[in-house]
């Protein structure tokens, strides 16, 4: 990877920004050589105001947990340092990159939006393209890869990321397929292969020759091809 890739999550109070839903969850992770780093970011915060009831058994945040933890506005500095200049890959990228605009512009009018600062990469566009017509919520990806040893009671927006993180390792490729260039002796068996010569003495050839009527039937066709598209069939150059 040339530049820094970033995974990241969010949790949120509800599931629409316009009906004034916030941020109440960040986990981000920094990948190191398609690797997951130990540096990341993560942070619980205030919304200042109440999780939909749905949305919290979802994620398992209550009212109480957020009411000593910072304002978005308290973290906004720090979160865009650590992803500016980055690739940040989200999955559903649309949901989470319009709850985190609106927690910057509610924040001051001169922060940046995420795409200003950082290429975004949905992970879920990556996915329907690689299975279309199959289910691809993050879960269900986790299960088709086989991607165990999380505790899924609840939904997180760290425990997300570095889900999310293994799962991109394969949706791009993974780590375990390599293509190595030859030694050089398969090569020298590939080049001898290609020396190697037919010769017509090899084979029995059957000679299958066209009778009358097969032949009348056969100009009969191309005639008609010849009438129905106006060029003359590719056949009669031979």
């Amino acid at each position: 990877m040339a530049n820094k890739y970033i995974i990241l999550d969010t949790e949120t109070t509800g599931l629409e920004v316009q009906q004034g839903h916030r941020v109440i969850e960040i986990g981000a992770v920094l990948l190191n050589d398609r690797k997951k780093s130990t540096d990341h970011f993560h942070t619980y915060l205030n919304p200042s105001r109440l999780i939909d009831e749905e949305a919290s058994k979802v994620h398992g945040i209550t009212n109480e947990d957020l009411n000593d933890q910072p304002a978005f506005e308290e973290i906004a500095e720090e979160f865009l340092e650590f992803i500016e200049g980055s690739t940040i890959v989200i999955h559903n990228a649309a949901f989470d990159v319009g709850f985190l605009n609106n927690e910057l512009k509610l924040a001051s009018s001169k922060y940046p939006k995420l795409e200003e600062i950082c290429e975004i990469e949905d992970s879920l566009s990556i996915a329907r393209d690689k299975f279309p017509g199959q289910r691809n919520s993050l879960d269900a990806l986790a299960s088709r890869y086989e991607i165990s040893g999380y505790d899924r009671t609840f939904h997180g927006a760290l425990l997300d990321a570095n889900i999310l993180a293994d799962v991109y390792m394969f949706l791009t490729g993974g780590q375990s397929k390599f293509e190595f260039a030859p030694t050089s002796n398969e090569q020298k068996e590939k080049e001898d292969k290609l020396e190697m010569k037919l010769s017509s003495e090899d084979f029995h050839l059957t000679k299958i020759i066209a009778n009358k009527d097969e032949l009348n039937e056969h100009d009969a066709k191309l005639k008609d091809m010849q009438e129905r598209n106006s060029i003359e069939p590719i056949w009669r150059k031979f």
